[in-house]
């Protein structure tokens, strides 16, 4: 088991930026977040008894580290894309700034849902897994924050 999460844990290391960086904004903060993840889920491999649940034990991880980053700040930094220097990490967000800007615009519980399931392509049942939310309520949330998406881009068409 220690093999495959190490595996799994260095291949998909710009997955897990990219995802950090959705929630935190920040190149720093999204770092340290994916590294305090990777610490802690080495730290807690023996808690993990179903390898085909690596993927979904590690994002919960992951997500739960970048809301107690954001939990500490008290608010969501917006950082200029300007503001970010360049390394071997780029900015990790969908080209078109404003769909990126309506989905953190979205209550968190919801934006969370659909940063996981079409950013990362995790599954309903994945979702649920990391989130701790039955399959209903990720499916619930799902759907309606892609109403609000489709609302919010319609509105901003028509202007």
């Amino acid at each position: 088991m220690e093999k495959q999460l190490t595996d799994y844990l260095v291949t998909d290391q710009a997955r897990f930026y990219r995802l950090a960086y959705s929630y935190l904004k920040d190149r720093e903060e999204a770092l340290d977040a994916v590294q305090t993840a990777v610490c802690r889920a080495l730290e807690k491999q023996h808690e993990l008894k179903d390898s085909e649940a690596l993927r979904a034990w590690f994002y919960h991880i992951l997500v739960n580290v970048c809301m107690d980053v954001l939990r500490r700040r008290k608010r969501v930094m917006l950082v200029p894309p300007e503001a970010l220097d360049t390394g071997s990490y780029e900015d990790p967000m969908p080209s078109d700034g404003t769909l990126a800007q309506r989905v953190d615009a979205l209550p968190p519980e919801v934006g969370t849902i659909i940063k996981l399931r079409f950013y990362e392509d995790l599954s309903l049942k994945e979702i649920s897994t990391v989130t701790g939310c039955n399959l209903n309520t990720v499916k619930t949330r799902l759907y309606a924050g892609l109403k609000k998406l489709r609302v919010s881009m319609e509105g901003a068409e028509e202007r």
